[in-house]
């Protein structure tokens, strides 16, 4: 049993950053990555799941659900960017648990962030592919039905093509993807700016009353256990929306349009200085998109009445504009979608390639995944992988039961480094730590508790097919990870041995 919760030392992290075979470039500054972090949050929560959680949980007040998971958020954000200031190694909470609770949770949340980021590029490769198809409906690059969906044809053919030259790009370099970054989040920046701009003179006051609308029964089909909150089910309460309860519930659900800031931390090892930039990254990004998605949410339930959006729509936003009389506002704003989308998959996918780098350098995968590339410095074999991998699953699985699953990914991921990082200050006081998490023990039960409860509040179906994949990656760490681990073999030198590394 002591086997599953050998640890790996800081240091023997940080030695291994400098091994020939596995060393990546440091390419990126803190503008590098406050615009990674702006690139991948702002996506499709804010182009797609603002106008779904008005109209059916949460009315007008989808902009306190919008607060209340960017307090979760910025919570664990403070938690991350001690770690990553500490511990500047790709992996992120993968990384960051080995150190501290060991092997298997480490193993548990690098399983849990394939999940998050994985589902999560392909859902937002799907997206892409839905907004592509509206902007060129009639156009000579019309995709036909058969080739546009998985659910309606035979594959999506533009989520698969987008897969692909994304992965192309990551391999190529860091410094490419940070270049094609900044400049498909300029023209994101732009179109939610107009959205902002052009959005306040349409906005009728009557449309925010009531601000909160009053809790109503939830509606006929939706109360088994897989359909209904847990915490619901657990408490014997009936299935409602809107009310408070719609508020705290859209705030589960509205976490996915946060995900991405943890991004950040997986490129501390690619950083020229990560112990002040990559903590200064992560709370600046999300700074910048907390305000945006309060702005739009404003602009957006005040243009159009929350009844009166279809909860079905694939563009809630060019849907406002279009019913006010400005069609050409609702074309910018699927084009600018469309655009930026593509980003936002590439750095999934970049946080992806990066946990999985690191569990293969580790043992835990296969060595070789862990090569990387002689010329541009980046892990191209599991790059590789990993745009097929997403390819595959966006482009021939219908993702409309998956999408919550990044919600839950990415809280469990939370709460583990909420907890790691109070942990790693009693076990090494020692360390250089360049950012402390201010009143790191509030901090962090607060994370914790406020992380959980917003788990609690996503459906029964939710948490059985999260407990599955859980159990898939368990089979996986058994059958191959536990007798492959470096760590176990004593592998990494004294540094592993003095800080207890088995």
């Amino acid at each position: 049993m002591s086997s599953l919760f050998r640890t790996k030392s800081v240091e023997q992290s940080i030695a291994e950053t400098d091994e020939p075979e596995h060393r990546l470039k440091k390419n990126l500054g803190l503008l590098d990555l406050v615009i990674f972090g702006v690139g991948v949050i702002i996506g499709a929560g804010i182009f797609v799941v603002t106008g779904t959680v008005a109209k059916t949980n949460a009315g007008p007040a989808i902009t306190l659900s919008f607060v209340i998971a960017c307090l979760a958020c910025a919570l664990a954000a403070l938690c991350y960017a001690e770690f990553a200031s500490t511990v500047p190694v790709a992996g992120s909470a993968y990384t960051f648990s080995y150190a501290t609770f060991g092997e298997l949770i480490a193993w548990i949340i690098g399983w849990d962030l394939a999940l998050e980021f994985t589902i999560g590029a392909a859902a937002l490769a799907t997206s892409f592919s839905g907004y592509f198809q509206q902007v060129f409906e009639g156009t000579f690059l019309e995709v036909p039905t058969a080739l546009g969906s998985a659910a309606d044809g035979v594959v999506d053919l533009p989520a698969v093509l987008i897969s692909l030259l994304v992965a192309g790009v990551l391999m190529a370099g860091i410094k490419l993807s940070s270049m094609l970054n900044q400049i498909v989040v300029a023209i994101k920046l732009l179109v939610v700016a107009a959205v902002i701009v052009f959005g306040i003179s349409h906005i009728d006051g009557d449309n925010y009353s009531p601000f909160i609308p009053p809790s109503q029964p939830a509606p006929q089909g939706s109360g088994g256990f897989l359909d209904q909150t847990l915490i619901g089910s657990l408490l014997g309460i009936d299935p409602a929306v809107y009310g408070f309860a719609g508020v705290i519930a859209g705030a589960s659900i509205v976490f996915f349009a946060f995900i991405g800031f943890d991004i950040v931390a997986t490129t501390a090892e690619e950083t020229r200085n990560p112990q002040r930039d990559v903590p200064r990254g992560i709370l600046i990004s999300l700074v910048i998109v907390t305000v945006l998605y309060m702005a739009v949410s404003l602009v957006v339930t005040g243009m159009q009445k929350y009844t009166d959006i279809d909860p079905n729509d694939a563009a809630p936003l060019a849907t406002a504009f279009d019913a006010v009389g400005m069609e050409w506002m609702g074309r910018l704003i699927s084009i600018g979608a469309c655009i930026g989308l593509i980003v936002v998959v590439m750095i999934l996918m970049l946080g992806q390639t990066r946990v999985g780098f690191a569990m293969a350098r580790d043992g835990l995968l296969p060595r070789g995944l862990a090569r990387v590339h002689p010329t541009y410095g980046t892990p191209y074999v599991f790059t590789a992988i990993t745009g097929v991998a997403v390819a595959v699953i966006g482009g021939f699985v219908d993702l409309a039961t998956l999408v919550t699953l990044v919600s839950i990914g990415t809280m469990f991921a939370f709460v583990l480094v909420s907890v790691g990082v109070v942990i790693l200050r009693h076990k090494r006081p020692d360390l250089e730590r360049s950012f402390r998490t201010p009143a790191v023990h509030v901090v962090a039960a607060t994370s914790v508790l406020l992380c959980v409860y917003l788990m609690l509040n996503l459906t029964g179906g939710t948490w059985v097919r999260f407990f599955v994949w859980m159990a898939i990656g368990l089979v996986v760490y058994f059958a191959y990870g536990r007798s492959h681990s470096r760590v176990g073999q004593g592998i990494g030198g004294p540094a592993a041995d003095a800080a207890g590394g088995r």
